[in-house]
């Protein structure tokens, strides 16, 4: 049986030097790769896995089914990945 959960992907800001991401962009992700920066994807794929598997991360003091998450390349790009609901 297929996994029914979503991933909301959104830019929330974006300094990208390749200009690869604008602001405001979002992405679905269901179970494969969306086609943002792979160096960003490698970096928020396991969050982004446990929260296609309704999983929760830490977030602060509690829990959440959300994250957010600067890009390797000196926090350039500002992403935000929550479960849709």
């Amino acid at each position: 049986m297929r996994n029914k959960m979503e991933v909301k992907l959104t830019i929330i800001e974006s300094r990208c030097r390749c200009k690869y991401h604008k602001e405001g962009e979002t992405y679905i992700v269901k179970d494969l790769c969306p086609p943002i920066c792979h160096e960003l994807w490698q970096c928020i794929y396991p969050s982004v896995y446990v929260l296609l598997n309704n999983g929760n991360l830490d977030s602060g003091d509690g829990k959440s089914k959300k994250f957010r998450f600067r890009c390797p390349d000196e926090g350039r790009v500002l992403i935000e990945g929550e479960l849709k609901e």
